[in-house]
């Protein structure tokens, strides 16, 4: 990259006139300069003074760092020895637990590639991941072989011991591997920083999903962004695992980012409020990572939250997933005022990497993504001309940086249309970057409505509709017509008692927004359907509405 001395920056907004490219205004983070390295032994490598690495919440058992390490290094000797080898790539089918990460680890300490899959998936849904992957093998705790069953996959399990007899298929136990003596000579393939190291299948919002090819650099380049933004000046951290470890977020935060600055991770098997929140009391939690659903709820019940439980150690909150509202910030801060909102924005392909607020302060410009992560440039380009645009113009956001992804897997189309030559990644996320350098998502450019060749942000409805006294909950979805084209539907969850009618819905909106935003059709529904991060199903509610047609 060349450097910023030689080029006209212009430092409030981070924007370059000459290139047209917006530079990150974090101090950048520092890669290792040897070509020869895997994410196992970095992270193993960085010094720091922390003592316990991964706690159960629900049994209290604790696993040290020198633990974690041991247990990897005897286990990535045993996968070794089982002729497992660089490139060969591994499945891992298992709920949060303190193992997930000792299997990460040792996978990728080899040069393997391991791939993970949501356990709510389907027999059906796993089998399609397996026939692209094709993995060699798969861990996976007993009550999930039977999703495997027709796999023919050898199987390790994790947490099945004292199970006789074993199921078919079933070569070994993660415990039993754990329990070896670490060789200390072997010798394994050297691996490259550009080897690959995950496969993460992206949540398929965009059609068909698709395997995401990381590499041991984009996943270091990754752990130095989140230990630079959690630095040990706090104290020693002690974070709450909400989110999915098969997910980009969980398995990049912590799986790997937070073992690497010595914090310690309390891992919740399934997401349960009152375990959550008993959790944080129990193991004096100081940092709470979640979605905006779950942070909702923390401010709607807060009265009864607190004098049920002691969150007096919560230092901190981080939301990813969608950007939150100025009512939700406010509110929390509000309930809880000793508890800094943090935020994040990051995709699979740019693996978990993009933006983020690192303040209350930054996270009061209400609506933002954030500043760009460290290392990190942007454009703003114009769908339809394909011209880089300037600060405060709206168009689709291009990453490019360390973390962004090698490839999708096997998939060299929709990899030169995802990813071009000059190693920038389309987002799909339309926004504009402020004068200040912060970046607001107006919406995904493939759910724009198209009403009469006018583009309709369903998310700008969505926040309109979330002003209404009577409204909870909001969805807006394009509706097919024949006339238009498209044109918005809202999906409406009313709060208890609220008998608001669809055509006071349609005017609350009309008076708001020029003649092609109006919403031109209502439905109430008890809840709006969203996935695991937040995010609203869109293409559940389009199904719903058109299969009546």
């Amino acid at each position: 990259m060349a450097h910023n001395s030689e080029l006209m920056v212009d430092p409030r907004s981070g924007f370059c006139r000459s290139n047209s490219v917006f530079y990150s205004k974090r101090n950048p983070v520092s890669l290792p300069q040897k070509e020869f390295i895997d994410v196992t032994t970095f992270i193993s490598s960085r010094p720091h003074p922390g003592k316990t690495a991964f706690i159960d919440a629900a049994s209290g058992h604790r696993l040290s760092f020198y633990e974690v390490w041991r247990a990897v290094d005897a286990v990535s000797s045993c996968l070794a020895d089982m002729g497992i080898r660089k490139g060969h790539v591994i499945l891992l089918l298992s709920p949060n637990s303190i193992l997930f990460p000792i299997v990460c680890l040792s996978v990728m300490s080899l040069g393997a590639v391991i791939t993970t899959t949501n356990p709510l998936n389907t027999a059906r849904e796993i089998g399609k991941q397996i026939a692209d992957s094709k993995p060699v093998l798969a861990f996976t705790i007993p009550s999930l072989v039977p999703k495997l069953a027709g796999s023919n996959l050898p199987i390790v399990l994790m947490g099945g011991e004292g199970n006789t007899p074993a199921p078919a298929g079933v070569v070994g136990s993660l415990e039993e591997m754990m329990r070896r003596e670490p060789s200390g000579k072997r010798v394994g393939e050297r691996v490259n920083q550009e080897d690959t190291a995950t496969l993460l299948y992206s949540s398929g919002t965009t059609g068909a999903s698709k395997g995401v090819v990381s590499s041991h650099r984009n996943l270091i380049a990754m752990v130095q962004t989140i230990v630079s933004r959690f630095s040990s000046e706090d104290g020693e951290q002690t974070f709450i695992c909400t989110v999915p470890m098969f997910h980009i977020y969980g398995l990049a935060a912590f799986a790997m980012g937070m073992l690497a600055s010595g914090s310690t991770v309390v891992v919740l098997s399934r997401f349960e409020m009152d375990e959550m929140l008993s959790s944080i009391s129990k193991y004096r939690a100081t940092c709470l990572p979640l979605v905006p659903p779950i942070l909702v709820a923390l401010v709607h019940s807060a009265d009864k939250i607190k004098a049920k439980y002691d969150l007096n150690s919560l230092q901190s909150t981080l939301s990813g997933g969608a950007p939150l509202s100025k009512e939700v910030i406010e509110g929390f801060a509000e309930k809880y005022p000793s508890v800094k909102i943090l935020q994040g924005y990051g995709l699979t392909e740019s693996t978990g990497i993009g933006a983020s607020t690192d303040s209350l302060e930054e996270s009061r410009r209400y609506g933002t993504a954030g500043l760009l992560s460290p290392s990190m440039e942007a454009k703003i380009v114009d769908p339809g001309s394909g011209k880089a645009l300037t600060v405060n113009q709206t168009g689709e956001l291009w990453l490019r940086g360390p973390t962004i992804m090698k490839g999708y897997f096997s998939n060299p189309e929709v990899t030169t249309s995802t990813l071009d030559s000059s190693g920038w990644l389309r987002t799909g996320d339309l926004c504009y970057i402020d004068d200040d350098g912060f970046i607001f998502i107006v919406d995904r450019l493939k759910e724009l409505i198209k009403y009469k060749g006018y583009q309709v942000p369903p998310a700008e409805l969505e926040a309109l509709l979330l002003t209404h006294p009577e409204i909870a909950d909001a969805a807006v979805i394009p509706f097919p017509d024949k006339e238009v084209g498209q044109y918005p539907m809202a999906y409406i969850n009313r709060k208890a008692g609220s008998n608001l009618s669809e055509s006071a819905v349609m005017d609350f909106i009309a008076k708001q927004v020029a003649p092609y935003k109006r919403i031109r059709r209502v439905a109430f529904v008890d809840s709006i359907p969203k996935n695991a991060s937040g995010k609203i199903l869109r293409k559940d509610l389009i199904q719903l509405a058109t299969s009546k047609l």
